[in-house]
C-alpha cells in the first residue's frame, strides 16, 4: 500500500527559508516519481516541482519557483526534498506530495497522480 507523508512545513519570514520532506512506505520511492504541489486558500492546487525516477532523470519546476526551490531524493531515507530558498508570502499554502505508479517522468499536473499526502502547511509572512 502506498503511501507518502509530507513534513517540514511553518512560519518564516519573506526571504527565508524551508526544507519539506516527502517519506515514502510501502515502496522504493526511487523508482517512482514524486510531485509537490501546494495549495492557498481559495486557489486550485498547483504544481510546483517534480523529480522524475532515476532511469529518466527529468526534474521541472514551476516559473514562479525556477531558482529558489530545489528538489532531491536521499535514497538511503526513502525521501524526496524540496528546499526553498527567497520565500515570498505568494508562496504561502498547503503543500503536498504526490506520487503514481506505472510512470517515470514526472509532470506537474495533478491529474496524473493518484497517492497524495495530508499536505504540511507552510506561511510566508512578517
Amino acid at each position: 500500500h502506498l503511501q507518502v507523508v509530507e513534513s517540514g512545513g511553518g512560519l518564516v519570514q519573506p526571504g527565508g527559508s524551508l526544507r519539506l520532506s516527502c517519506t515514502a512506505s510501502g515502496f522504493i520511492s526511487d523508482y517512482y516519481p514524486i510531485g509537490w504541489f501546494r495549495q492557498a486558500p481559495g486557489k486550485e492546487r498547483e504544481g510546483v516541482s517534480c523529480i522524475s525516477s532515476p532511469d529518466d532523470g527529468n526534474v521541472f519546476y514551476e516559473d514562479s519557483v525556477e531558482g529558489r526551490f530545489t528538489i532531491s531524493r536521499d535514497p538511503g531515507k526513502n525521501t524526496v526534498y524540496l528546499q526553498m530558498n527567497s520565500l515570498k508570502p505568494e508562496d504561502t499554502g498547503v503543500y503536498f506530495c504526490a506520487t503514481v505508479e506505472l510512470m517515470r517522468r514526472c509532470t506537474l499536473f495533478t491529474g496524473l497522480y493518484d497517492t497524495w499526502g495530508q499536505g504540511t502547511q507552510v506561511t510566508v509572512s512578517a
